[in-house]
């Protein structure tokens, strides 16, 4: 059984404070998550749209990063021994973690269509997660083509923030198993039920919105869960791969006892 790693997707939940942001990374590290993701955009790069009309542009305002937030944000990870990983919005804001070395990178859900994004990513990174909120799976086979050489992480995902229950559509990670072998979840519904329910259907990754506090600003930190429900997921996590552990198809030693002593003891 392939190993279930688990992603607490900080994004911008930091608002551009890095102290947060450690605390995020440190309380992530002890709540058993195998990477620390976060976002790398740039605001000059945004186009006008609804954020300038709703007040999400001096949001990113406050949040956006510089190159060496992103060099500090990768320390910290690395002191907690934690991996670092980051979501790409735009090829041109590479420039901001060129200088990290990167291996592995997340294209989001608003991207996974972006020809350009992908094809650059296809040549810079050698694992790459794809994200797959509001897309057809014939978009999806489209974006694996341009991503062929390189592996990938197919990640079911519901772009509604927060997911309600009746919109989680778990089913179709059985319908991304058939386009590619490494399939994951990228979860918005609130709390870790829906991550629970993934496990036996073979996803190698999950990935959840995490903070230290639902009360800090910003819409992320609302529904993302907190290090208790972090620490259940991955509890979970540990206990189904021993549920699903592969033993003999004979008895187990525990059961000898029972085989010798008990067997046949209500005579007839």
């Amino acid at each position: 059984m392939k190993k279930i790693n688990l992603i607490a997707e900080i994004g911008w939940n930091h608002m551009g404070n890095i102290k947060l942001a450690e605390k995020m990374v440190v309380a992530a590290k002890k709540s058993g998550a195998d990477f620390a993701k976060f976002q790398t955009w740039r605001v000059k790069n945004l186009k006008p749209g609804p954020w300038d009309k709703d007040g999400r542009r001096k949001i990113y305002e406050k949040a956006e990063l510089t190159k060496e937030d992103y060099l500090k944000l990768k320390r910290i990870c690395k002191k907690n021994k934690i991996k670092f990983l980051t979501s790409l919005f735009n090829h041109e804001d590479y420039e901001l973690i060129k200088h990290l070395n990167l291996k592995e990178i997340k294209i989001p859900s608003p991207e996974n269509r972006n020809k350009l994004l992908l094809k650059f990513c296809a040549k810079k990174f050698d694992t790459i997660f794809l994200s797959t909120g509001a897309a057809k799976i014939s978009e999806i086979r489209n974006s694996l083509k341009i991503l062929k050489r390189k592996k990938v992480n197919v990640m079911h995902c519901v772009s509604a923030y927060p997911c309600d229950s009746s919109l989680v559509n778990l089913q179709r990670i059985n319908d991304l198993k058939k386009i590619c072998k490494n399939v994951g979840l990228s979860d918005h519904s609130q709390g870790i039920l829906s991550a629970i329910l993934c496990l036996p259907m073979g996803v190698t990754l999950i990935e959840k919105h995490f903070t230290i506090d639902n009360k800090l600003p910003g819409r992320d930190n609302k529904f993302a869960i907190l290090p208790n429900d972090m620490k259940k997921l991955s509890e979970n996590i540990s206990e189904f791969n021993e549920m699903f552990k592969q033993n003999k198809l004979g008895f187990i030693k525990q059961e000898k006892e029972i085989r010798k002593v008990y067997s046949g003891r209500w005579a007839s």
